[in-house]
Parts: structure tokens; C-alpha cells; sequence
């Protein structure tokens, strides 16, 4: 036991003196940080800092030190550009982020668009968002929607970006990537589905049953107690309740809302039919401005890394190292780049704040491309 605390004392020793070479490091990196910024030097030299992990690694006796100086040094080097990053933020370097912070979104004569058709659970989420008087309009798909914010024929959309049973609708994740358009707002709303027929129909008389994919899904334990009816999908719930109020026929029947039932003149047959009685769907509102709220809390960020190992950890240490919290990531595949992805990351800030301005310092300088999709 002598010999173990000996050793444990000499670890000490060693570590102590490691500290205070990391200390004295960090803080000559300040210095030559301040030197590159007086001389107008660029900050960061990623040939130098890969000569110097090869230098270093060539150092160590075995091939497990070798990989073990590489990742030791790889964090100091990151520790110093972090400092570089925070130098560049307080002289000025990070130049203006192109959103303009404001006090409200002034929608009181807006135009808003949601995808569906009356009674929809989007119609539903704006209205939650913009009151029951909004002035808003239809369209049948989200592309649409964002067509119409980005060309201006609506000031605000309302769209779904995720689910808490079926997950991400990746789709709005692809758009937001696609179009020049900008998240300002959500809402959270609570999904409860129905079975809806024309007033009078008994359940027995039901042959068909209509409804989104998803909802069908959230259903299935009602659905499968009635495995004789043939399921069908369409692009909405709300669409699946006007195709029934169209068609007039009481062999068919909707899993909807009991909103949308009532605006479709339907009966509801059965309800609370979800298989998840807390099921409830996130809804982001979104425009063309690169606009904020001054009071908003939550950022979401998209990027796409270098496809080699450890790319991804050391962008999100940006996030870490600047004590933000981040609250959800999501990856799509890069279309036309096999076996890449491009990240989207949820985390808690203001544009406004220097922690925040400093981790985009840090993530658009080490990442192939970054994108801040919005504020709110």
C-alpha cells in the first residue's frame, strides 16, 4: 500500500506541473492571439496546428501515447482557438450577425398560411400562436407554404417540425435548408384524434378509414381492433374530414380532430382513440425576415462538418465550452454526397448574448458550412 501512495503522490506532482504548463500555455496563446489582431494576422493556422500534432505525436515511445498526445493536444489547440474566438468577439471581429432584434413580430395585420384545409391541426397551432382573427389562408403541401412566405404572398406560415410520438418531420427540415426562410416563433399543441362519419353512421357500417399516415400510426391500437377496415392515406387529417363530408358515404370515416369534425359537419364516432394519451405536436411559425424577438430563448443552428473522425465532437464543444444547453440535434443526408449529413441543433440563447456570438464565432469558422435558421 506504501508503494501505491507514492505513486499516487509522484501523479500529483506530475499533474500540478501540468497545470501550470497549461496555464502558462493558454496564457502565451492570449498573447499571440493579441499580436495576430494589432497585426491583422489570420487567427487561426489549421497547416500549423497539424504540424504541431504531428511533431508532438512523433514524440511518444508508443503507438497508445502516440494517439494519446494527438487527442491531448487536439483539446489544448481547441482550448487556444476558443480564447482566439473570444479575442475576435470583444475587438469587434465577429462582425454583425444579419438579424435584427425586435419587440414583437407585429402580426396584427398579417397574412398567415398553414398547410391542410379547414380544421386542420396546423389551423389549429395558429390559431393558438396568432388568435382566433387571424387573417390566414391554406395551402395543400409545405413546400407551398414556404413558397408563399418567401415570395411574399403570406407574412408568416405555420408548420409541424416534430412530434412527440413520430418523431421529426423531416421534410420541414429539408425545407428550412432550402428556402431563405426564418423560424420566429412556435407553439406546442395537444393531438387528439377522433373517428368521424357522416351523422347517423354506425361503426359497423364502416368499411374505410382515412387519415395522414402518422395519424393512422398514433391510432393503431383502435384501428387494429377493427382489422377488417381498410386503411388509407391521405396528406391531412383535416383533408380526410372533407373528403367524407364530400363523398357522403357511411362506409367511410376519418381519424381526425374533433375541430376538424365539427367545422366538416361530421360525428364523432369514438374519441381520444390516440395509443399515447400525451401525444402533442410542436409547431414552428416561420418567415422571410431575418428578424428576432428580443426576448427569445432558443436557437436553431444547421451545418454540415468534414466527413473525418471527431469533426462533429469538436464543433459541439463551441456549444459546451460557451455553457449553452443544448436541447435536440437531428441529422439528413447531404443530397447528392453519400454517407454525409448535414446537423441541426437546438440550443438554449439570445443572439444578442457574447456567449452566443462567441460559440458562432467558433462553429461557422470550424464547420464546412453553418446557417442560423432562426431566433425564438
Amino acid at each position: 500500500m506504501a508503494e501505491i501512495e507514492e505513486l499516487r503522490e509522484q501523479l500529483d506532482e506530475v499533474d500540478r506541473k501540468i497545470a501550470d504548463l497549461f496555464e502558462q500555455r493558454m496564457q502565451i496563446g492570449r498573447e499571440l492571439g493579441a499580436c495576430k489582431l494589432q497585426s491583422g494576422i489570420k487567427m487561426i493556422d489549421r497547416q500549423r496546428e497539424r504540424d504541431k500534432l504531428a511533431d508532438m505525436a512523433g514524440r511518444a515511445s508508443t503507438e497508445f501515447n502516440k494517439k494519446g498526445i494527438r487527442e491531448l493536444f487536439e483539446q489544448m489547440m481547441s482550448m487556444n482557438r476558443k480564447v482566439h474566438y473570444q479575442q475576435m468577439v470583444e475587438a469587434g471581429a465577429l462582425g454583425r450577425l444579419p438579424f435584427i432584434g425586435v419587440d414583437s413580430l407585429h402580426a396584427e395585420d398579417a397574412r398567415i398560411v398553414f398547410q391542410g384545409t379547414e380544421g386542420a391541426y396546423s389551423q389549429a397551432a395558429m390559431r393558438c400562436y396568432f388568435g382566433e382573427n387571424c387573417n390566414s389562408f391554406y395551402v395543400p403541401a409545405f413546400r407551398d407554404a414556404m413558397e408563399s412566405i418567401e415570395e411574399g404572398a403570406a407574412d408568416f406560415a405555420v408548420l409541424p417540425i416534430e412530434n412527440s410520438t413520430a418523431g421529426s418531420v423531416d421534410e420541414m427540415y429539408d425545407l428550412l435548408v432550402e428556402f431563405e426562410n426564418y423560424i420566429v416563433g412556435e407553439t406546442i399543441i395537444p393531438i387528439t384524434h377522433t373517428l368521424a362519419g357522416l351523422p347517423g353512421t354506425r361503426i359497423a357500417e364502416i368499411e374505410r378509414v382515412y387519415s395522414k399516415g402518422i395519424a393512422l400510426m398514433q391510432a393503431s391500437r383502435f384501428l387494429n381492433e377493427h382489422s377488417e377496415w381498410q386503411q388509407i392515406s391521405v396528406a391531412n387529417t383535416a383533408i380526410a374530414a372533407r373528403r367524407i363530408r364530400e363523398e357522403q358515404d357511411k362506409s367511410q370515416a376519418a381519424v381526425c380532430s374533433a375541430y376538424a369534425a365539427k367545422v366538416q359537419g361530421l360525428e364523432v364516432l369514438a374519441d381520444n382513440i390516440n395509443d399515447n394519451p400525451n401525444n402533442s405536436t410542436r409547431f414552428i411559425v416561420v418567415t422571410n425576415q431575418k428578424i428576432f424577438l428580443k426576448n427569445a430563448k432558443k436557437i436553431s443552428i444547421c451545418f454540415e462538418v468534414p466527413h473525418e473522425s471527431g469533426s462533429l465532437y469538436q464543433i459541439l464543444s463551441h456549444i459546451i465550452y460557451n455553457d449553452l444547453n443544448m436541447t435536440r440535434i437531428e441529422s439528413r443526408p447531404v443530397e447528392g454526397r453519400n454517407w454525409e449529413y448535414r446537423f441541426f441543433v437546438d440550443f438554449e440563447g439570445n443572439l444578442a448574448e457574447p456567449a452566443v456570438k462567441n460559440a458562432i464565432r467558433g462553429l461557422r469558422e470550424e464547420s464546412r458550412s453553418l446557417r442560423i435558421l432562426g431566433n425564438y
